[in-house]
């Protein structure tokens, strides 16, 4: 496990509100390769990494919950997390192996920034309370106008 003390910490880390800290480990552990930096699992809590990709999850109805409207499954609606990985094919590979359902299919997507254009490899899958994971890995710049958009 990485020691939380000598990690850096990143300007911004979601929070995310889940039904089952279990099922949630599972998922982003487990398949999607994230890791616990440190838990409270009295308090239905953990904060896990990859990479520089921080997020924590938090158990509903454990510890304190701050709750700004109704709760309403899929959770998260109208927002996705790109988290950027080396490749997506160990991650597909693994959600393949527990059959888990892709939001969107994989794909190679050149997006303008200016005068160059960045290319990803990227998917969509939802975790177990439906927030939208978007995983991406670089492709590298290129031109604007060097390829299709």
């Amino acid at each position: 496990m990485p020691d939380a003390d000598s990690t850096p910490g990143p300007g911004l880390v979601p929070e995310l509100l889940i039904t089952s800290l279990e099922a949630s480990l599972d998922f982003w552990c487990r398949l999607c390769g994230f890791e616990v930096l440190y838990d409270r699992p009295d308090e239905g809590f953990a904060y896990i990494t990859s990479g520089t990709a921080h997020i924590m999850l938090e158990q509903r109805g454990s510890g304190r919950n701050w709750i700004p409207a109704p709760l309403e499954p899929p959770l998260g609606r109208g927002i996705n997390f790109q988290i950027t990985v080396a490749s997506i094919q160990p991650l597909l590979s693994a959600l393949d192996a527990a059959s888990w359902t892709l939001f969107m299919e994989p794909e190679t997507k050149w997006y303008r920034t200016g005068t160059t254009e960045a290319g990803v490899a990227q998917f969509l899958v939802q975790d177990p309370d439906g927030y939208l994971i978007r995983f991406q890995a670089s492709l590298g710049r290129r031109p604007t106008g060097a390829g299709t958009l």
